[in-house]
């Protein structure tokens, strides 16, 4: 059963021009998963960086972009 982030991940126009955020923070989705592409631990992004997160939250981001990049049409070229 997949989680659900559609609590925890808001996009509201007001914060960051509407990019998605961590609920109850301001923490943009796109930050954290630069950390997490960096090869940062989950737990040191926590400690180092947002101690606001829980490590539920990074992988609710994870999960997000997954979902993003599932949706995403692509469309081929035949040449």
């Amino acid at each position: 059963m997949r989680k659900s982030y559609k609590k925890r991940i808001v996009i509201d126009h007001k914060v960051h021009f509407g990019k998605p955020c961590v609920a109850g923070t301001r923490i943009p989705v796109e930050d954290v998963l630069e950390l997490v592409q960096e090869g940062i631990p989950f737990k040191e992004i926590v400690q180092r960086y947002y101690p606001d997160l829980e490590i539920e939250d990074i992988k609710i981001c994870l999960q997000y972009a997954v979902d993003i990049v599932r949706s995403e049409e692509v469309h081929l070229e035949v040449a």
